[in-house]
């Protein structure tokens, strides 16, 4: 047996010979897994930072299972002729499923002899008889079911409705017929945002013996791996979830066909619903291929799926019970709604999530909320359209929702309108621009002042929006305003821009997302409201609602009660603070474990430098007031410019905003300072549409690749790569070789402070800190916080912080910093220079009592900094001796 009183240091699983400091990132997390709680891993990209979380938890796994395996013998063993003075006749008696359907049936009857028994026959003669009863209406398939909500328990999406057919709505229609396996426990949940990065996981897992000994399902979005034509053709992800569902309700529905001659006739089984999830026979084979063919990523699945000719969607979702290693997105595990949906258990089990520099965002960001002013004008056209045909024929709880739903949607349009229109007008603003006299912007709202200010305080989030899911509203509604839209030809503006926006069940949708949250703990978030001019105008433009969480802890918190471990990991985790303070506060920092790796690149293979003065000598400040002057970006020019005589091959500069990179740009060019540089490197600018980043890198990379790296001529090789702070290329892309031989971060990139959503979050973060040092119920105002009306200055909010709001601000900087820096040194071969141009980076923080900015530095980044507080010549000089360096020893 293994001795565990000392730190696992060997993972046999390991595909090769580990690095030092990879056995010690694998023994720190076998040993966090171990003791349970939340450990937070920050591995530079290129020391091997997956495989290593693979080897170290599976390894975890499978010893743990061992060890439950043992102990469950041993108790077999002591528990031998425990029951030894039990009677035979106790033991033997065994009740036959015949008697207990036999039992079963008495109890159903009641007594009532045969009351008790269904007649299929009856059932369908009575629905034949309701169906006559509606006059043979054309539209008599849009017609809700009577529907009244239980008393109690509303909040329970899956229960509480007496409608016929009420059910679950993210349910396959023929779950029923699948058989449950065995739940695997403990089991591992891997989540990371993206697929790539999931795919990524997939195929190192595939690189170890785990490979063949556990299994491992990977579950994706119905838009990766819907295999429908008719569905997947919609494009928008949203749009394919709700056609995806709105096939298995109307599986679901009632089996009464009205024909047009007025002739009733019954449904035929499976004349509705998905084609792709109706035959068992299907699904039991594409399970019992993947069981024969082993780890499948995101392609695999559905290229399978497509072969077979069934669902791999809901054909992954079969297999989750039965897996000890589940792969899954960010939104399918965060997700409470998800979790319950997909049906996971993460009662002692292990989660670990990867990329975890963003979750408190991505987290916070999944229960946001937000309706458009044209979103409110096309849900509110379509619900008194429903109304006027339907409501003699609703029953009254379905009246009684729907008018309260027409109240609330007024409620919310009034407000966005100025809250000026009366009824008797009402009708025109919604096909007119509504004139605005009052204050334009952005307003900040807790939840209640929100419900009083339009008084509608009085009514039941709670079983509204349980009406909402549970009676099938949504697609009622929208098929018959549908219906009467393309009958009628309508085409004005705003269902133009509707039509953009998506279906009108998206914007019923967004509808009842804001509903859900305004069951929301008032704390927990804020109400923005939003409205601009039109361009010379005094009418409104753009305008919406949106609901905006300001802290995932709640969240988080539910997930860190079921599960044993929770490990997140990342490249870059520093500042560790901003995630503690963000999703866990009630941890104090010693409750956390942290590990931080080294890089497996020598030390001379990085140069980090902060860059505090230019060529000529004048100091670099980027600061809001300071980087727009002409100087300043001269400087940064010329500084640019010498740089680009030195260094081979690729290089990044990252600017705070695309404004800020437009204004550099535009100035340089007038100067001429961008001749200069175009005479050394070829000049390639971030584009601020997505589609068109893959063009700009491709080319980036040719112009480097067809230099062949270091040119004859000197000073002619290369190209520079002007990028963007929170871009995609600061993100998600790797500056391996060439492609990044120096990283240039122009400024620290402070978020703005004109973002009310930001500033919300930061007055809540500070009250948090306020309320942790004192019980006072007058705590909040001591922080001199307005909590409604106009958004105050940033800058004025800020400074009335005394320490967590700030500190939080100073976070998300150095967040954004790690990140975009992070882009370089991919593998042990590489090198690369890492220039942090402001002088700030070398002072102490702009606030007392706060670290300077390079403390929250990756360690890797940290150990290695050089402070050129003094000429341009010493950097200079010091990139030249770092570059000759790395040419010798990589061309030898």
């Amino acid at each position: 047996m293994e001795d565990t009183s000392k730190p696992r240091r060997n993972f046999p699983a390991f595909p090769f010979e580990p690095y030092s400091i990879q056995v010690d990132f694998m023994s720190f997390l076998y040993e966090s897994l171990d003791r349970g709680g939340i450990a937070m891993l920050e591995s530079p990209t290129g020391t091997g930072k997956t495989l290593s979380i693979i080897c170290s938890a599976l390894q975890w796994l499978v010893d743990r299972r061992k060890r439950q395996q043992q102990c469950e013998k041993t108790t077999e063993t002591a528990n031998i002729g425990d029951d030894d003075d039990e009677p035979d006749w106790m033991r033997d008696f065994v009740v036959s499923d015949a008697q207990k359907e036999e039992k079963r049936g008495k109890r159903l009857g009641s007594g009532h002899g045969d009351e008790g028994k269904k007649n299929p026959l009856s059932a369908i003669e009575s629905e034949v008889k309701q169906s006559e009863s509606l006059t043979g209406d054309d539209d008599v398939e849009f017609l809700l079911d009577d529907y009244e909500s239980e008393e109690e328990g509303c909040d329970n999406v899956c229960r509480g409705s007496k409608r016929k057919g009420a059910r679950c709505l993210d349910s396959s229609s023929s779950d029923e017929d699948i058989e449950e396996e065995k739940e695997k426990s403990p089991k591992v949940y891997f989540t990371s945002r993206t697929h790539s990065q999931l795919s990524q996981f997939v195929k190192e897992f595939k690189m170890t013996i785990f490979a063949s000994e556990l299994n491992l399902i990977c579950l994706g979005s119905r838009k990766n791996l819907c295999i429908n034509a008719d569905v997947l053709k919609l494009g928008n992800g949203n749009r394919i979830n709700e056609r995806c569902l709105e096939l298995q309700r109307n599986n679901s529905n009632s089996k009464i066909k009205v024909q047009h001659d007025n002739r009733r006739s019954l449904r035929p089984k499976h004349s509705c619903g998905c084609p792709m999830l109706r035959k068992h026979n299907l699904r039991k084979l594409f399970k019992d291929k993947i069981r024969e063919l082993g780890a499948l990523d995101i392609e695999d699945l559905y290229q399978l799926g497509s072969k077979i000719g069934t669902c791999p969607y809901y054909g992954s979702r079969d297999m989750i019970r039965a897996a000890d290693l589940v792969v899954l997105p960010y939104q399918s595990l965060l997700q409470k709604s998800s979790r319950e949906s997909l049906g996971l258990k993460l009662k002692n089990n292990i989660v670990i999530i990867d990329e975890a520099h963003n979750l408190a965002d991505s987290l916070t960001n999944m229960y946001n909320a937000k309706i458009t002013l044209s979103q409110l004008k096309q849900v509110l056209s379509h619900l008194k359209l429903y109304l006027d045909k339907f409501q003699r024929r609703l029953g009254a709880g379905n009246r009684r929702y729907i008018l309260t739903l027409i109240v609330v949607t007024k409620s919310f349009l009034r407000l966005l309108l100025g809250d000026q229109v009366d009824d008797s007008k009402f009708s025109a603003c919604l096909t007119e621009t509504a004139a605005l006299d009052e204050h334009v912007g952005d307003v900040s709202m807790t939840i209640n002042e929100f419900l009083f200010s339009l008084d509608i305080d009085n009514i039941n989030f709670v079983k509204l929006v349980h009406y909402v899911k549970e009676s099938n509203i949504v697609h009622k509604v929208s098929g018959y305003g549908q219906k009467v839209s393309s009958q009628n030809g309508l085409g004005d503006a705003d269902n133009q821009k509707i039509s953009m926006e998506g279906s009108f069940v998206s914007s019923f949708q967004a509808l009842a997302d804001v509903l859900l949250q305004l069951t929301s703990k008032d704390s927990e978030g804020r109400i923005i409201l939003s409205r601009q001019r039109l361009p010379n105008s005094k009418h409104i433009g753009e305008a919406y609602l949106k609901y905006v969480m300001l802290s995932g802890d709640r969240i988080f918190t539910e997930i860190m009660d079921q599960a044993h471990a929770i490990v997140l990991a990342g490249g870059t985790m520093q500042p560790i603070e901003e995630s503690r303070v963000r999703l866990f506060p009630d941890l104090s920092i010693d409750q956390v474990q942290f590990f931080t790796c080294k890089h497996i690149v020598p030390p001379e293979s990085i140069l980090p430098i902060v860059v505090a003065c230019g060529p000529s000598g004048l100091t670099f400040d980027f600061s809001y007031n300071s980087r727009s002057s002409l100087s300043m970006i001269e400087e940064l020019g010329r500084f640019i410019s010498n740089l680009v005589a030195i260094v081979p091959e690729g290089m990044v500069v990252f600017f705070s905003s695309f404004e800020y990179e437009g204004q550099v740009y535009s100035a340089w060019k007038a100067s001429g300072i961008l001749q200069k540089i175009l005479k050394k490197k070829r000049l390639f600018r971030e584009p601020r549409n997505n589609v068109d980043v893959e063009v700009v890198l491709r080319e980036y990379k040719e112009s480097i690749s067809s230099s062949n790296g270091i040119s004859k001529t000197p000073g002619t090789s290369g190209a520079i790569l002007l990028a963007v702070v929170g871009g995609k290329i600061s993100e998600g892309i790797n500056f391996s070789d060439g492609m990044g031989r120096c990283v240039i971060m122009v400024g620290l990139p402070y978020p703005s402070l004109f973002d009310v959503e930001l500033i919300e979050r930061i007055k809540h973060i500070e009250w948090l800190g306020e309320t942790s040092q004192t019980t006072s119920s007058t705590s909040r105002a001591s922080c001199n916080f307005n909590s409604s009306g106009s958004v105050q200055s940033g800058f004025d909010i800020l400074r009335s912080c005394k320490q967590r709001g700030k500190e939080y601000y100073e976070n998300l900087c150095m967040k954004a910093v790690n990140q975009s820096i992070g882009r370089a040194i991919r593998h042990i071969n590489d090198y690369a220079a890492v220039l942090l141009v402001d002088s700030r980076y070398s002072c102490n923080s702009s606030y007392q009592n706060f670290s300077k900015p390079t403390d929250k530095l990756p360690l890797w980044i940290r150990d290695r900094l050089v402070f050129a507080t003094g000429s341009y010549g010493e950097v200079h000089k010091l990139l030249f001796q770092f570059y000759q360096h790395n040419r010798q020893k990589f061309c030898r």
